[in-house]
């Protein structure tokens, strides 16, 4: 069994790195928190890795927008190197403001593996404000993100003031039919929430909350999958065991579905 070695990137106003590294470990990788500066100076290298993940919070304050001077820094300071990661068949993954800065980079949509154009924008949200909430996801599952197979409907947590997905009908529509649309806002019966307040906290375009690349293997989403790493962390946790238990069931010996998301993508490197 290989040893699977994830980068979590920190530094610069992002504050999510030490949740995603322990949900990265749960997940059997052994995770390394490393500050973008410890790349850019050739401290750290990315081929001593195989998962990189874009973390969640607010880089350099979401000056300019959220995630642009991120995608800036390195875009200028490592845009080669994250090519020959990507082209050496790893995995990236973005969450939330992590998000954010792959789409400001280019690496989503990826259409035609062209990972330099921006084509889409995440924006402000319509409800003006910031939303810290949970939220009913829809997969799709003819999509070929290698971090969601497996999962149909399930709950993640968002907190974002500029969650909002938006493109041009054209590229909304390809997207659709690429099937590069990973996962949805829905209705807690996990029907579509067709732009639906609060279900679908920001305004996103055609409920979109998470998108791939063609090939699968690049993953950026708004909701927090390393937030719901134990069942305790699910406002309604207590409610939930208390089902499971008059069921006949306990639950919590199985993964939470944000660690199966981590896991589906450990599990993919190990199977290479």
């Amino acid at each position: 069994m290989i040893d699977v070695k994830a980068l979590v990137l920190t530094g610069y106003g992002l504050n999510c790195d030490y949740e995603t590294a322990y949900a990265l470990k749960l997940s059997g990788a052994a995770a390394r928190r490393v500050h973008i500066n410890a790349l850019i100076d050739g401290t750290v290298s990315l081929k001593d890795f195989q998962i990189m993940v874009f973390g969640g919070g607010f880089s350099w304050g979401d000056d300019h927008g959220a995630g642009v001077v991120q995608a800036v820094r390195m875009k200028t300071n490592l845009g080669e190197k994250i090519m020959e990661f990507i082209d050496a068949g790893n995995l990236v993954l973005g969450i939330c403001n992590g998000f954010q800065t792959l789409v400001n980079l280019g690496l989503l949509p990826g259409f035609d593996r062209d990972y330099t154009q921006r084509s889409v924008a995440m924006t402000f949200n319509d409800c003006g404000n910031f939303r810290d909430q949970w939220v009913t996801l829809k997969i799709a599952s003819t999509s070929p993100c290698i971090f969601t197979a497996g999962l149909d409907t399930l709950e993640l947590p968002v907190r974002h003031g500029e969650g909002k997905f938006y493109a041009d009908e054209s590229t909304i529509r390809r997207l659709i039919d690429e099937k590069q649309v990973v996962a949805r806002y829905a209705m807690p019966d996990g029907r579509s929430a067709d732009l639906k307040f609060p279900f679908n906290p920001n305004g996103s375009v055609y409920d979109i909350a998470g998108i791939c690349d063609p090939s699968g293997r690049i993953f950026g989403l708004m909701p927090h999958p390393e937030a719901f790493n134990h069942p305790t962390n699910h406002p309604d946790w207590t409610r939930i065991k208390e089902t499971l238990k008059r069921g006949g069931g306990k639950g919590e010996d199985s993964p939470t579905v944000g660690i199966r998301i981590f896991k589906n993508a450990v599990e993919y490197i190990r199977n290479k």
